[in-house]
């Protein structure tokens, strides 16, 4: 369960600061390094849906692609 309010709020967060490039970048670096491998594969799911709308966070799916 504890995991789970984790990835919530990596998500939340992400959400939140996804109006700047940059920032988006350095959160989802943070989550990435932060979260369980398993909320990783969720995240990385999230997010490749998630960018689909917004081109400028594209650069971010380096993370997930590494």
């Amino acid at each position: 369960m504890k995991t789970r309010l984790m990835f919530d709020f990596a998500r939340t967060i992400l959400e939140n600061v996804s109006f700047d490039p940059k920032l988006f970048y350095k959160e989802l670096e943070k989550a990435i390094n932060h979260l369980l491998p398993y909320d990783v594969e969720q995240l990385a799911k999230w997010v490749s849906g998630y960018v689909q709308e917004k081109p400028e966070l594209h650069n971010s799916l380096e993370l997930i692609n590494a």
